[in-house]
């Protein structure tokens, strides 16, 4: 695995300040039943970590005095792996807490987890799962083969629960990745393409499509470098970079919370080891933990940013919740 943090802490990326914490998103472990190519994590089958109960307890803990936190996002790995993720769901759920689930849709069929997809209707959870496309090749190229045709079965299922039908109140989004070092296609009408060929193919409905650019980091950071393609992919990113895009970038409300309870301002930055609170530069430099800070006393501290924000900000922006921005031109197409 290549380093990209070498290549990305000298950066002239705009100065940026937090402002008020109203989503946690929570890493429940690398721990996942897939090893896709684009995975920012490197998450995989073989993936040990795993947040403990006592860290769940402190994250709650966090949210009782945490008034401003409007919504909890759990991500991964699979974060349905974790032994404890039922557990948080409830008491985020019963807290008034708007639940989001990154589901692979392929952990529906994991042995285990059979009654996943009832669950998650039962607490209301927001799903949002990831499909790179609505192309059989596409999909099984990135994240394995016979994933397009699981993920199929687990988006009927959650249709046939109620998901993304009308004034169900069960939130079905799904979530694009380009295939390779390139810009997402215009948000807008790349979802008309995924009604068009998901619903006439295989009757499926979704609330939104979210498109996010690849992150130079981690496994897909490691095969730009290798392929010789990691500086031309982020001249593209600068290249397409948009001012007005950092009013908005989800790092200002969001606060990122590793599996052992450590915390970033982003999913990125904790992947790239780059801890809250600790100077550009500042490698080994102790961690704030989940424990030892409130809410809101994070309100209006620097940001750390790299080369990798330009991810963020370049055409449409990019961020957990789609695309930041108005669309630029771009084929809608998914296929390539």
């Amino acid at each position: 695995m290549h380093a990209t943090l070498p290549l990305l802490a000298i950066s002239s990326f705009p100065a940026l300040r937090r402002r008020s914490v109203e989503t946690l998103q929570v890493n429940l472990g690398y721990r996942c039943n897939q090893s896709c190519l684009h995975c920012h994590v490197n998450a995989g089958p073989q993936r040990k970590e795993e947040m403990t109960a006592e860290t769940i307890d402190a994250l709650l803990t966090f949210i009782a005095a945490s008034p401003e936190v409007k919504a909890l996002d759990l991500t991964g790995g699979a974060p349905e792996l974790n032994r404890h993720f039922r557990r948080l769901v409830v008491a985020a759920r019963q807290r008034g807490l708007r639940v989001i689930d990154r589901c692979n849709l392929t952990i529906l069929e994991e042995p285990g987890h059979e009654d996943l997809a009832d669950f998650l209707a039962e607490h209301g959870v927001e799903v949002v799962a990831s499909l790179p496309c609505y192309l059989e090749e596409n999909v099984d190229r990135q994240r394995g083969k016979g994933t397009f045709d699981a993920s199929i079965r687990g988006l009927q299922r959650l249709n046939a629960l109620g998901y993304a039908a009308p004034d169900s109140g069960l939130i079905l989004n799904l979530v694009f990745n380009p295939q390779g070092p390139t810009l997402p296609p215009p948000q807008e009408a790349l979802a008309a393409a995924y009604r068009e060929h998901l619903g006439q193919g295989f009757g499926i409905v979704f609330n939104e499509l979210y498109t996010l650019s690849n992150m130079p980091i981690q496994r897909f950071g490691s095969m730009l470098i290798s392929k010789g393609q990691f500086n031309s992919y982020m001249q593209l990113l600068r290249g397409a970079h948009r001012d007005e895009n950092v009013e908005q970038v989800m790092c200002r409300n969001l606060l990122s919370i590793d599996w052992q309870g450590y915390l970033y301002d982003c999913d990125f930055n904790q992947q790239l080891g780059l801890p809250l609170g600790v100077p550009s530069g500042a490698l080994g430099q102790p961690r704030l933990h989940i424990s030892e800070v409130s809410a809101t006393a994070l309100e209006g501290r620097a940001i750390r940013v790299a080369e990798h924000c330009y991810g963020c900000t370049a055409g449409q922006g990019s961020s957990c919740g789609g695309a930041l921005g108005d669309e630029v031109a771009a084929a809608p197409t998914c296929n390539g």
